[in-house]
């Protein structure tokens, strides 16, 4: 027996609703139907991502950075449009647009300072 590989992401938030609506205004992320009641899952492709409450015991606000060590990227193909919406708002970016492999390329920090990164090409 062996593991195939990741294919479910999720993120412990300190505000559900707030980062829920954030990832949905913002990168245009859409709701999922299922789910339980303390997580949001979007209709995200080909990896189910999530946004969940805190665990008991978990605060975010206790290291330097939440996820510190953990690359989360996510595929898409408008980065720059994004990148300029994030700013616009006064969204934090940990790196600037760059070309590269991976297409334009980005990383922003959400609301719970976690650090997505957004490329163009799959």
């Amino acid at each position: 027996m062996s593991a195939i590989g990741p294919d479910f992401i999720s993120l412990q938030v300190s505000n559900l609703e707030g980062s829920a609506e954030f990832y949905q205004n913002y990168l245009g992320l859409v709701r999922s139907q299922a789910g339980p009641p303390h997580a949001v899952v979007f209709d995200t492709k080909p990896i189910a991502f999530a946004l969940r409450d805190l665990m008991p015991g978990t605060e975010l606000g206790a290291g330097t950075q939440p996820g510190l060590g953990v690359a989360l990227w996510l595929h898409a193909p408008d980065t720059q449009d994004i990148h300029d919406k994030l700013i616009a708002a006064g969204v934090t970016i940990t790196s600037a647009p760059i070309d590269g492999p991976f297409g334009r390329t980005f990383t922003f920090a959400d609301p719970d300072g976690y650090q997505v990164t957004l490329h163009s090409k799959a």
